[in-house]
């Protein structure tokens, strides 16, 4: 029985699949969307918890740039034909305007990831030439003699002129992302490093830390340290979890610590009040503890820090002065208090894994992949787009903008290719 057969074939129906198929059909190809859910965008509408952060509102493409330090010089080409600019304008005309958060982020007006699927899918069926197959797994690509033909999948067998492989990476595989493609890409020889969790939180094996699970700290300086010296300092927000810590502060620097694991133990330690020097600390909290000295320390703390972070410090050793008034704590008790509050320190283990993270670094080493048009350089009609190449970044909207970028490029060489 003969195979079908389309100027354009996409694997993957996230946001990179989506518009690259969208961007292909517009350009007059006959596409195939094939994705192994049964909806397409199922990771796409729980990004940002469900709000979706859709790009980063820096609009110079060098510093936009300057956030992928290890491959902002691949990403210059794609990003001068399809750029934050272009998302934006793209955005307002599927109707889906953008609104300008914190830290430059941009999320759909709505609020609602759902939109921001309905938009790709709309964008796709505006384009008259997509056609959609769900529930369908690729098991592999068709090839003949340094060419892809076509993709097999759990569904049929399909031809095509171009094949756009945007299956993902490995992070929240319960969404679909297994790393179906990565495996399918070794085999035909592209070297692919390793997946691991990229934007992750962090592990700890201090019960203490578990305890204050759902605890939020707005404004600290988080430090990791190795061998007694400070390897990252950070200011912001942290939230603490059951297993550890987590925050768009902690999410970030998960790559610096997971590299610093590999040279030994790393710490990380918390200054709950920044602004203070030890002396200045001391001296603040000599004056409260005067001020309320009738109070019991723990009731005292209680007006500067979190309920259940008090009683948390005031049970770690030699702080088991809670229930003592103020004005009787003695000076060596107030400097080893003065001290925990500038030093809250835990060991970090590593990263919650795969399942927990956001983006999984590893994929298609960039230097097999032409990023002029996202083919790769082992097969010319076969297109690499979004998380299935190794690319480092930061949250923050920096991740999608990728997924547009690629998908768009891909789209539109593609279909140069196949027509």
């Amino acid at each position: 029985m003969k195979n079908e057969t389309y100027d354009v074939i996409v694997v993957g129906g996230g946001p990179s699949g989506m518009m690259a198929a969208g961007r292909a059909g517009e350009l007059g190809a006959r596409v195939l969307l094939i994705e192994k859910n049964d909806r397409l965008g199922k990771k796409l509408s729980l990004t940002g918890g469900r709000r979706c952060n859709i790009t980063n509102a820096e609009f110079d493409d060098h510093l936009f740039l300057d956030n992928f330090p290890e491959s902002k010089q691949f990403l210059f080409s794609p990003f001068s034909q399809f750029n934050v600019e272009d998302t934006f304008k793209f955005f307002k005309n599927q109707n889906l305007p953008l609104v300008i958060e914190d830290r430059k982020r941009a999320f759909p007006k709505s609020q609602s990831a759902e939109d921001v699927s309905l938009a790709l899918v709309d964008y796709m069926k505006e384009s008259g030439g997509v056609t959609i197959k769900l529930d369908a797994s690729i098991e592999s690509l068709i090839e003949t003699d340094g060419i892809i033909k076509g993709v097999k999948t759990s569904a049929g067998s399909f031809d095509a002129s171009s094949i756009i492989l945007a299956t993902g990476g490995l992070a929240a595989p319960d969404t679909g992302s297994t790393g179906d493609g990565l495996s399918i890409l070794e085999k035909l020889g592209h070297t692919i490093k390793e997946p691991d969790s990229n934007l992750s939180p962090l592990r700890t094996s201090s019960k203490w830390v578990h305890g204050l699970s759902g605890i939020s700290v707005d404004d600290m300086v988080l430090r990791y340290k190795q061998d007694n010296k400070t390897q990252l300092k950070l200011r912001g927000r942290l939230l603490f979890t059951h297993f550890g810590i987590s925050g768009p502060l902690v999410i970030n620097s998960a790559f610096k610590v997971k590299t610093l694991l590999k040279d030994g133990p790393v710490e990380a330690s918390i200054d709950l009040f920044p602004d203070h020097d030890l002396g200045s600390l001391d001296k603040f909290i000599l004056d409260f503890f005067e001020q309320h000295g009738k109070k019991f320390v723990r009731t005292a703390l209680k007006e500067l820090l979190q309920n259940k972070l008090v009683d948390t410090v005031l049970k770690l050793p030699g702080l088991r002065f809670g229930d003592v008034p103020a004005r009787d704590v003695s000076k060596e008790q107030r400097k080893l208090l003065v001290h925990t509050l500038k030093d809250l320190n835990f060991p970090i283990k590593g990263t919650m894994g795969l399942e927990w993270s956001i983006v999984a670094d590893g994929g298609v080493i960039p230097q097999e992949v032409d990023f002029k048009t996202m083919s790769s350089k082992l097969f010319p009609n076969l297109y690499l787009i979004g998380d299935i190449i190794d690319i480092n970044r930061p949250s923050g909207g920096f991740s999608l903008q990728l997924c547009w970028t690629t998908g768009y490029v891909a789209g539109s060489h593609a279909v140069q290719k196949s027509i």
